[in-house]
């Protein structure tokens, strides 16, 4: 049995789902890497410039390991009124974020890389806009109730597929970007290098 020709460096359920659901055959093998340190190192980037260079990262950490195998990193980020927000730290965290982002414009930047060896092949990042509805405090408490702690591991403090579509009044731009990965143009990808049949 050959081994899959790709890696996915990420522990993501909704990105496996994703890849599975494409017919991609792949091996997960999450990336070790201290992410917030690379954040901070760019402190002058865009949002969707930072969600690309984290995908790099994570694809080269895990590619240093499997030499001649083709990696995929993937990263995204959410940024409300010019304001990074990463995982949140805990459920009265996720709580607070989830106030501040009542009645605001939550903007996604999903990205994602192909590495091999010391060489990226190609990366891409995206954008959605999440438009969040007036949130009660009364909702947001019922619904960390029933969401967490799945939502701890989410950017965003939602997942789209389950109870965190209720967040939102309108939605801008791709379902696989809102998913966490840009999926249609990473197929393109993996078609040019050979992975997917083209």
């Amino acid at each position: 049995m050959t081994a899959p020709s790709l890696v996915l460096a990420s522990k993501s359920a909704s990105r496996r789902e994703m890849l599975d659901a494409a017919g991609v055959s792949y091996e997960s093998v999450p990336a070790d890497l201290d992410e917030r340190a690379i954040e901070d190192s760019l402190t002058d980037a865009k949002p969707s410039e930072v969600a690309e260079a984290l995908s790099v990262a994570k694809a080269a950490a895990v590619a240093r390991e499997h030499k001649g195998a083709l990696v995929l990193g993937s990263d995204s980020l959410i940024c409300v009124e010019g304001r990074r927000f990463d995982k949140p730290t805990s459920r009265e965290n996720a709580r607070e974020h989830l106030a501040f982002f009542s009645g605001k414009v939550m903007e996604l930047h999903s990205a994602a890389a192909l590495v091999r060896d010391d060489t990226c092949e190609w990366s891409h990042a995206e954008i959605a806009l999440l438009h969040v509805r007036e949130l009660s405090d009364a909702f947001i408490e019922d619904y960390l109730e029933v969401e967490w702690p799945q939502v701890g591991y989410t950017v965003g403090c939602f997942r789209i597929e389950a109870m965190g579509v209720q967040l939102f009044e309108r939605i801008e731009g791709d379902q696989f970007t809102v998913l966490g990965m840009p999926l249609l143009p990473l197929l393109g990808a993996l078609r040019e290098q050979g992975v997917l049949q083209a």
